[in-house]
């Protein structure tokens, strides 16, 4: 019975050195724990934020190459234009060219074509023949 009460002892003194470790320790890593999930946190926010920098710098330069070709189309239709009208006769010419064009490029099978009175010319009768009805 004495070597029961020695081994009840034993397992009474472990366990309050258990109890007493625990007591000292669980605090402290559970501060460490804490401190190593804010850290992750924090990488994790500064490459989010890195991420969406890089986004944005790649949106800004592709605007910024947008805006620079449509520059080049912009001076490249000035210039066309410039050289139609010059060899057109000057800017009436061109006109003259671009309701041309715009008639061929026309579906259209009644046009209105304005006179020197700024009259438009009517037709007398329509191009086609109705179809006759028969009874």
């Amino acid at each position: 019975m004495n070597q029961n009460i020695g081994c009840t002892l034993a397992a009474a003194v472990v366990g309050v050195i258990a109890l007493v470790l625990a007591m000292f320790v669980y605090p402290q890593y559970r501060v460490y724990s804490q401190r190593l999930s804010g850290e992750a946190a924090l990488a994790e926010a500064q490459s989010s934020r890195q991420v969406a920098i890089l986004e944005a710098r790649a949106k800004k330069e592709s605007a910024i190459q947008l805006a620079e070709a449509e520059v080049i189309r912009a001076r490249g239709a000035a210039q066309a234009n410039a050289i139609l009208q010059n060899s057109l006769g000057g800017p009436e010419g061109y006109l003259r060219y671009l309701q041309i064009q715009a008639l061929e490029s026309s579906k259209a099978s009644l046009i209105y074509v304005p006179t020197e009175a700024g009259l438009p010319v009517t037709e007398s009768r329509r191009l086609s023949a109705a179809p006759a009805q028969e009874p």
